[in-house]
């Protein structure tokens, strides 16, 4: 018997970092389309699904052939987290009767991520299984080493990460290529079991199985500037690095 997996694209309006990001233009379309169409491509998922609080945002959905789930307006303030957004949609899926084997956590803000990405984390999720992995999330390398961060303690700054923790003198002024490799979420794909949310009452669970995507892919839009340097990187990988 086939898997039965849903999308879900959580979509907030009122954005403050970029106004009206979810369906300001990037490329030759709005940018959560990019999101909708790419999940369709995979040909795995069922039900594409935009979880939205926004009237714009909602006919942009509809009109790229997603479905839409409203957001009650106390689970779309700006420190809203993901878990009670989830819990929610999953748990009205559950009364209806429609809660589906596997859900996929896809964001808008990620529009270089390719349905093979997508499908990538699927697959691996549906290899591991229930018994071994309660989800699993794309990652790339870190932009920044957290060897290398810094906090302030007045007009002086401190490592973040003390001696004890990095094991290492003065980390912060060795050459980063022989640092421990570290990864960062990128925001591109999570996927999980319903258990994981409405039980372990948790995005991840414990045990969360990853997979490294490219840097140039992974780029997530939250600043203006994010915008302009994914917008960049669309004009230099026009199929997203499809061969």
């Amino acid at each position: 018997m086939s898997m039965k997996i849903y999308a879900i694209i959580p979509a907030r309006g009122g954005s403050k970092g970029v106004p009206g990001k979810n369906v300001k233009v990037f490329g030759d379309k709005p940018l959560i389309a990019h999101t909708i169409l790419e999940a369709k491509n995979t040909g795995l998922i069922e039900r594409v699904i935009v979880n939205t609080d926004d009237p714009e945002i909602t006919r942009v959905a509809r009109e790229y052939g997603a479905e839409v789930f409203d957001r009650p307006p106390e689970l779309a303030q700006d420190l809203t987290e993901d878990l009670p957004v989830f819990i929610h949609h999953l748990g009205v899926l559950q009364k209806n009767g429609e809660l589906p084997d596997m859900i996929v956590d896809l964001r808008a803000t990620a529009p270089l991520r390719r349905a093979s990405r997508i499908t990538e984390g699927i697959e691996l999720l549906t290899k591991l299984g229930k018994g071994k992995v309660d989800s699993v999330r794309a990652v790339s390398k870190a932009s920044k080493h957290p060897y290398k961060m810094w906090r302030l303690e007045g007009q002086y700054i401190e490592p973040f990460l003390s001696e004890s923790v990095t094991r290492m003198k003065e980390p912060y002024n060795a050459p980063r290529q022989i640092l421990p490799a570290v990864y960062q979420n990128n925001g591109c794909m999570n996927a999980f079991w319903p258990e994981t949310v409405l039980e372990k009452r948790s995005m991840t669970g414990e045990r969360i199985a990853g997979y490294v995507m490219e840097e140039w892919e992974s780029v997530n839009i939250d600043t203006p500037i994010d915008f302009l340097v994914a917008e960049a990187l669309l004009k230099q990988y026009p199929n997203k690095g499809e061969l």
